[in-house]
């Protein structure tokens, strides 16, 4: 059979663009014969021509990038232009008519392209072709006309309570574009329209209130009887326009404005509302207001909201001011002072009552869950407690006020909704106190151990908890380890020599490397595996010298420093014992380092404060090409220095880290459930996975779906034949 005749993809197009022009023309209304069967076969033979043809020939893409174009190109060129043209009534109808048109071009170009659609889009995971048309009129007409519509329906609702005559047919074809626009979420509907019509029923209502009190004495039973005929009216216009999830949020405003319009009145009166006596601090007053509405039906709710968007408003603005770096090291000892006040009206001002003690909840909840300047409040209470407990730390408190704080610290934890965060970076902090020896007070580690498993379980700390056993082994092992060296002497490495012996499902996992070490160093690990050996001979050892610290003396002319620095560092300054001038390259072959830990420990020695090695050439960063030499010359007043390395930014370890365990969570929790369930739905087994998991973390439903898709090709559970909708457990 003959070879097909390839199309080049400039011909291709431009007998598309043929078809494009006449389905515009059509859509225009200009005298132009409809498409037949014949027509719909050649431009979709074309399009399939085009997409199978080898390559370089397979113009999949670039037909893909075109269909789109297509409707760019008409969207500005055409239907935007004849939109700005026209305003209020009009606008609407031209809006509606352009949706309409819309429609008819996206069904009718991806029957043209429908190729695409089976085999390129389904492949590569792309936008589907309904979906890329749908979306150039969203992003290219839908934002920027949608608010002059909105507003022109609203005047359009308004014109009609008031008595007018209105095209309801009109507003319901206008109101199915918001809907439509979302292509199954209800977001745009809901944010773009619902959300100001809303606003908007309040407000007239609250105007009708207002001259209804004044017109009529008998103002109860008026407004009981204008609240009935108006509600019945809303109804109705839910019944012909709007979309049936606006009912009860429509109905709920205006029973609001018209109903409890007296108690909105007083709440929000200027000089002695609510929010004035919440931001006057007006005890009194808030008690008198508490015991006034505490009588009334659900009086107590709208007094609950202020409440709660008071302290929400004053938590934000917190957030915001600690943008500023040097406000965002003390923005939880603000929050704490925050959170004592609010809790102090809820208790004496509110009686404890459960509305005021949720919306504190709640409250601390929306903010304490914002970013903070680049942190996330999970990792700030973290370092606030590793200030607090660490030696030198930046807060210095009594025994009981560190007591206090901490008590404090665990009760913001629960409005925190990623625990599992601060468990890691906790758990991060924690162990350089405890190797490091930074920790100023093993009693309040503790305590707080003891707080914090009283509010999140024993799960929680549980590694915690093992961290901080680890090193009272650890120090009665080293003890053992200078007994046998005293039994020994032969053994003795001629060095003092510290190991901390750790369990590594207990602490936070680091990079272990196969460091070349100094002789006199591969003397010391020798002789503490032999000992090791005699203790036990079922554990493997593994060494991570990345923690570890050496003192080591430097001579420089006559004077001998002694240079307190790590393992990397002091394994790179002993090169130096038997070679004057070292490559970067010579460097990274005898240590076997990686290039990333190499470059902090050569920054470290030759271009920060104190200049061990000089650097050739000389700057501030270290380059593969670069040369050292020991730095004779080198003096300091003190005879003991430490030389720290440059900081890394654990926080993107960190986070990945939780996110990975997170991915185990879930897994586990879905083998639980469907275990004893056996068989159960798609929905309800999300529901009871997020209610398992939210204790630690407020799992995302992308993840729990992306997890099941992975048990199921892993043949944990699979999906029922008859209805995919529904999982059974594989045993």
């Amino acid at each position: 059979m003959a070879d097909r005749k390839i199309i080049e993809l400039e011909q291709g197009w431009e007998f598309m663009e043929k078809g494009i022009t006449k389905l515009k023309k059509i859509l225009e209304g200009l005298p132009e014969p409809p498409f037949n069967s014949k027509d719909y076969m050649m431009h979709y033979t074309t399009i399939y021509n085009m997409c199978t043809q080898k390559p370089p020939h397979d113009y999949s893409q670039q037909l893909y990038d075109n269909y789109k174009q297509a409707f760019v190109d008409y969207l500005k060129e055409t239907v935007l232009p004849s939109l700005r043209e026209k305003h209020d009534e009009f606008m609407l109808r031209e809006l509606v008519n352009r949706w309409s048109n819309h429609k008819v071009m996206v069904r009718w170009l991806s029957r043209f392209f429908y190729y695409l659609d089976r085999y390129f889009i389904a492949r590569r995971s792309f936008p589907s072709l309904n979906e890329v048309g749908y979306t150039c009129f969203r992003e290219l007409i839908y934002q920027e006309i949608s608010g002059k519509a909105k507003d022109a329906v609203i005047a359009l609702i308004d014109v009609e309570r008031e008595g007018g005559q209105i095209d309801r047919a009109l507003l319901k074809n206008v109101l199915d574009i918001y809907v439509d626009i979302g292509m199954g979420p209800m977001e745009y509907y809901d944010n773009d329209f619902e959300t100001p019509m809303l606003e908007d029923t309040a407000a007239y209502y609250s105007r009708k209130a207002s001259c209804w009190i004044l017109e009529d004495s008998s103002f109860n039973l008026f407004m009981a009887m204008q609240s009935e005929e108006c509600l019945k009216k809303e109804k109705d216009r839910v019944d012909h326009y709007l979309h049936s999830n606006s009912e009860q949020k429509l109905l709920e405003k205006v029973q609001n404005e018209l109903l409890l319009v007296f108690e909105n009145q007083l709440l929000e009166k200027e000089n002695s509302g609510c929010r004035a006596l919440l931001k006057d601090d007006k005890v009194d007053d808030l008690s008198r207001m508490y015991r006034l509405y505490s009588k009334v039906p659900k009086g107590l709710e709208p007094i609950g909201s202020i409440f709660k968007q008071h302290i929400t408003d004053e938590g934000t603005a917190l957030v915001q001011q600690a943008e500023d770096a040097a406000l965002s090291k003390v923005f939880i000892r603000k929050v704490i002072e925050l959170h004592d006040k609010f809790m102090a009206y809820v208790t004496d001002s509110f009686q404890s009552h459960t509305i005021f003690h949720k919306a504190l909840k709640e409250a601390f909840e929306v903010f304490l869950n914002k970013g903070v300047s680049g942190s996330s409040s999970a990792e700030l209470l973290a370092t606030f407690c590793d200030n607090i407990l660490k030696k030198g730390g930046s807060e210095k408190l009594s025994d009981e006020a560190i007591e206090d704080s901490l008590e404090k610290v665990v009760k913001l934890l629960a409005y925190v909704s990623d625990k599992d965060l601060f468990a890691e970076f906790y758990r991060k902090k924690l162990s350089r106190r405890l190797l490091f020896d930074k920790s100023a007070n093993d009693d309040h580690e503790r305590s707080i151990l003891t707080k914090l498993k009283q509010q999140c379980g024993g799960q929680f700390t549980s590694k915690m908890e093992g961290m901080v056993t680890d090193l009272t082994l650890a120090r009665e092992n080293q003890t053992s380890f200078e007994e046998y060296l005293g039994q020994n002497s032969d053994t003795n490495p001629g060095l003092d020599l510290t190991v901390t012996v750790l369990t590594t499902g207990f602490w936070p996992s680091y990079k272990s490397s196969d460091l070349n070490l100094p002789d006199e160093m591969v003397k010391c690990v020798e002789v503490f595996k032999q000992f090791y050996q005699t203790k036990t001979k079922h554990r493997k050892l593994t060494w991570v010298y990345s923690l570890g610290s050496c003192n080591i003396s430097g001579k420089f002319g006559q004077k001998t420093i002694e240079l307190v620095v790590g393992t990397y560092q002091a394994a790179a300054l002993m090169l130096f014992n038997t070679s004057d001038r070292l490559s970067y390259t010579e460097i990274a072959a005898q240590l076997n380092l990686a290039d990333e830990d190499l470059v902090r420990v050569l920054q470290s020695l030759a271009c920060a404060k104190y200049k061990i090695l000089i650097k050739e050439p000389s700057s501030r960063t270290v380059s593969t090409t670069d040369y050292f030499s020991f730095n004779s010359s080198f003096t300091d007043r003190m005879r003991r220095i430490r030389i720290p390395l440059p900081q890394v930014d654990e926080r993107k370890k960190v986070v990945e880290d939780v996110d990975k365990d997170r991915r185990y969570a879930i897994d586990a929790s879905i083998v639980r459930i469907m275990k004893s369930r056996k068989v159960l739905g798609y929905q309800q087994l999300i529901t009871e996975c997020v209610e398992q998991l939210n204790r630690m973390f407020k799992p995302d439903f992308k993840a729990i779906k992306k997890r099941i898709e992975d048990l199921i090709t892993r043949d944990y559970i699979e999906r029922d034949k008859e209805n995919p909708q529904l999982f059974r457990y594989l045993a």
